[in-house]
């Protein structure tokens, strides 16, 4: 298998949307790389981190707060519910839903699986100074906000 960087012509190249394409795509592959060691994927760690930052949560609300397709929320939850990372019970306000929480195994995997956001935050930042790193965070966090405004 190539690793070499994709070529293209050097006036694309050059251009911001070229570049932050090609680094998304790197990161991409990271945190694939990353979560494959825990045997899961991206957005069972939006899931586990969203019920680690909030607490409990129905599935529908989950979806919401995590960008995640409700028929996908379903299958992620038994698939973490299967490894007995969450629990599902119906919510006793309305038990048409579900609630869903954290088990012990959940919290530690959450744990583990943003130390793994770490590492792989540190390896993609490498060739920057601690000042450069946050001056990128803070320029791609303006570029987010004002295009998630439009």
């Amino acid at each position: 298998m190539d690793n070499a960087a994709p070529q293209s012509p050097a006036g694309l190249s050059t251009t911001p949307t070229w570049l932050l394409n090609q680094t998304a795509a790197h990161a991409t592959r990271l945190l694939s790389e990353g979560f494959a060691a825990h045997d899961l994927r991206g957005y069972h760690y939006r899931l586990l981190a969203a019920l680690t930052e909030d607490g409990p949560a129905s599935q529908a609300d989950l979806g919401r707060r995590c960008g995640i397709d409700r028929s996908d929320v379903v299958a992620a939850v038994n698939d973490l519910a299967g490894r007995g990372l969450v629990v599902r019970a119906p919510d006793p306000a309305d038990r048409r839903r579900n609630v869903i929480s954290l088990t012990d195994a959940g919290a530690d995997e959450a744990l583990r699986m943003t130390d793994t956001v770490r590492r792989v935050q540190d390896d993609l930042l490498t060739p920057l100074s601690t000042s450069e790193q946050a001056e990128l965070t803070r320029l791609l966090t303006r570029l987010l906000e004002h295009h998630n405004r439009r």
